[in-house]
């Protein structure tokens, strides 16, 4: 999902989705649970290591790609297909982090508010829309592969003087920190398991950390620039 390039604004703001507008770790859970039903703690299991390797061969979570791959391994078992309706229709709205939606319309009064992702062509855009998220940025969605290695597409896209990237992975922080400098304040909501992993203090602290994504709406447009 992209949009022409736009005009230069003063400043964008770009937001991340899994765990930093939803919580995606809830939805992992609602996710093993309903497998655990569906078809046995056993290939449970199977369906999560599957995900985590195919995760670690793209780089992204790509949860409908890794029920093929099991589909692959138990070709006989009708019990996937409910488990894909499962995940295609599940109420991401209901997951949204408590004024997250808040936070998006704050910040909408200062500058564009772009979602800002990494994830596969159908279930990323799938859970941005079904949560809510494409309606209240107006549409302006990007999803990428490895979105900190896109930085240039992202400035065709929304070109601005300043950006606000709010991300709760402190290494893609730390990569945009690295490429944009002070053109980018780093905000790092601390909420989901990136958030508080081994390897967070490894890297440099963000220009603003928050306990919740709802505290943005507290903070006034000088604030949101102020960068390290």
């Amino acid at each position: 999902m992209t949009s022409s390039p736009k005009s230069l604004s003063p400043v964008v703001f770009l937001l991340d989705v899994d765990n930093t507008l939803l919580d995606n770790d809830r939805i992992a859970d609602d996710l093993k649970r309903h497998l655990t039903r569906a078809v046995g703690a056993g290939s449970q299991e199977r369906y999560w290591a599957i995900f985590e390797a195919l995760r670690q061969e793209l780089g992204y979570a790509d949860y409908l790609g890794a029920l093929q791959r099991y589909r692959v391994e138990h070709p006989h078992d009708t019990h996937l297909f409910e488990v894909s309706s499962y995940l295609v229709d599940y109420p991401f709205a209901n997951r949204l982090y408590p004024g997250s939606l808040d936070a998006i319309a704050h910040l909408a009064a200062f500058g564009p508010t772009v979602i800002l992702s990494d994830g596969d062509v159908v279930f990323q855009p799938r859970k941005v829309s079904r949560s809510g998220l494409f309606e209240a940025v107006e549409g302006r969605v990007l999803i990428y592969i490895h979105k900190e290695q896109e930085l240039e597409e992202v400035e065709r896209c929304y070109p601005a003087g300043h950006y606000v990237l709010v991300d709760d992975k402190v290494r893609i922080l730390a990569a945009v920190k690295k490429t944009w400098g002070g053109r980018v304040t780093t905000v790092f909501p601390r909420q989901g398991h990136y958030a508080h992993a081994a390897d967070v203090a490894s890297y440099p602290p963000a220009d603003i950390t928050i306990e919740r994504i709802g505290d943005l709406a507290g903070y006034n447009l000088p604030a949101l620039l102020q960068t390290r």
